[in-house]
């Protein structure tokens, strides 16, 4: 399971994913059926969304099946953007899709 942070257009997203990479084309397809086609990425530690967000985050990954690609864990920017630093985060990584 991965936790990344997404900078999209119309605001931030913290998202929770079976994939096992931000590059699988799986994951990229369901976000652009999802309008999310162009973002900036974190990898955010999974223990550090683990800690920050608690119980809802167990409550959202117990609703994580194999079935399921994503689960939104925050889609509050300010409240992501208070939780998490930019050096606790991984790399950007740049996705542009067509």
């Amino acid at each position: 399971m991965k936790s990344l942070l997404l900078l999209t257009a119309s605001g931030p997203l913290l998202i929770l994913t079976s994939h096992e990479s931000l590059r699988d084309q799986g994951l990229l397809d369901v976000l652009r059926r999802k309008g999310i086609g162009k973002f900036v990425a974190f990898e955010v530690p999974l223990s550090l969304a683990r800690e920050r967000y608690g119980g809802h985050f167990q409550a959202v990954e117990s609703n994580l099946h194999e079935t399921d690609d994503l689960r939104v864990l925050d889609f509050s920017g300010q409240r992501v953007f208070q939780l998490f630093r930019f050096d606790e985060l991984g790399s950007p990584i740049l996705i542009e899709q067509s």
